[in-house]
């Protein structure tokens, strides 16, 4: 991989790259502050479930971050250390709602990520985008199921 990246050290598709995968760990960082604040927000008898729920979660998009920002590192950039906006909502509906979208942004980006990585022949990327898709694809299935629940409407 280092050959790789002597390479195209220079070249923009790597720091448009780069910049994409900045951009992925704002996102990180915001999930993680999303959930936090939603498990100690959620209320009523849906707490008994969501909070443990969203508490699992945490734990995935910090180790997401750290997978993120110590890629930027390998490949020459500086990791960002500002989180993207996080919502703020009391309601349930809406909590999960937020975060079901948040967890398909993360996918289309993910996929947009792979397939820049498949360009610059950095395989260990994109086959580490594709477990980040998978992780991101069952929070965003699980959401739904969630919403599913006709006592939400």
């Amino acid at each position: 991989m280092a050959d790789n990246i002597r390479k195209i050290k220079d070249d923009s598709q790597l720091q448009e790259l780069i910049n994409g995968l900045n951009v992925d760990l704002a996102n990180e960082y915001a999930a993680s502050i999303m959930y936090t604040t939603y498990s100690s927000a959620v209320s009523g008898l849906s707490r008994a479930y969501l909070k443990p729920f969203f508490e699992d979660e945490i734990t995935d998009e910090i180790g997401h971050a750290k997978y993120l920002a110590d890629k930027i590192v390998t490949l020459g950039g500086v990791p960002t250390t500002v989180p993207a906006e996080v919502p703020y909502h009391t309601d349930v509906k809406k909590m999960l709602t937020e975060a079901r979208d948040a967890e398909q942004d993360t996918i289309d980006r993910y996929e947009k990520r792979r397939k820049q990585a498949e360009e610059l022949n950095l395989t260990e990327l994109a086959t580490k985008l594709e477990d980040l898709i998978t992780d991101e694809t069952n929070h965003r299935d699980e959401l739904n199921r969630l919403l599913s629940d006709s006592r939400l409407s």
